[in-house]
């Protein structure tokens, strides 16, 4: 009987419902003239936790990071409620992507690490034909070697997020919680961090997967266009 393959999942989609939507929501619309603390808590958990039951019934396998951005909403929520000042904003946006490093490098030993979902996955690569290279040239031990060291640029992308994370809410969060001055804050917060923090972690992931495809055209003899799954379907389509 065949092994079930799971439907990979969307990049995109995560981000949005992870991510960008409950950042809006609660930077946003949570103040007294929307939707108020609980009811912009309300509707921004709604994001991410819909989208974790939605993800694991399509593809009927547990996603670790929508479960942390969940716990990141919540934490955002909860920490709004209570009107606690920026630190504590600032260490809980520094320890959320810090956990998912921290995973990233734990699940080395793992059967599937997790830098196989981010970046060796179906949705990118030709990993059918990749594999199949690898074991014609018995270069499964040296993969094992090239996984490592991006997985090792990945945590770090994820750990560099973290600190200027902190950094950023350090310096914008300096309102009393609970105030539209803090608000205004977290808002401008929010939108800085795409420049300030999403720009350079992904420079970094970009870094890593642009060592895994140049490491796998050594490993295995295919070029680049081979790596990549997007060469295998035009090819078929011609």
């Amino acid at each position: 009987m065949p092994t079930p393959t799971h439907k990979p999942e969307n990049l995109w989609l995560n981000l949005a419902f992870n991510v960008v939507a409950p950042a809006l929501i609660l930077s946003r619309l949570s103040g007294g003239h929307a939707l108020g603390p609980a009811g912009g808590l309300v509707v921004a958990l709604a994001f991410p936790l819909g989208y974790g039951v939605w993800d694991f019934a399509v593809r009927r396998k547990a996603n670790f990071i929508s479960v942390l951005g969940f716990v990141s909403v919540l934490l955002s929520g909860g920490l709004g409620l209570l009107k606690v000042d920026g630190f504590w904003f600032a260490v809980k946006d520094a320890t959320v992507p810090a956990l998912i490093g921290a995973a990233v490098l734990l699940s080395m030993r793992m059967r599937e690490p997790l830098v196989k979902t981010l970046l060796f996955n179906e949705a990118v690569m030709d990993v059918p034909r990749i594999e199949a290279a690898l074991q014609e040239r018995g270069a499964a031990t040296a993969f094992g070697a090239l996984l490592r060291r991006a997985t090792v640029l990945v945590a770090a992308s994820f750990f560099l997020s973290g600190g200027l994370n902190f950094v950023l809410a350090r310096h914008l969060l300096r309102s009393p919680g609970g105030t539209p001055e803090f608000n205004a804050q977290l808002a401008k917060m929010h939108w800085l961090s795409w420049p300030v923090i999403v720009v350079p972690s992904m420079i970094m992931m970009m870094i890593a997967l642009w060592q895994l495809v140049k490491g796998l055209e050594n490993l295995t003899g295919l070029t680049s266009d081979e790596v990549f799954k997007a060469e295998k379907k035009s090819a078929q389509q011609t």
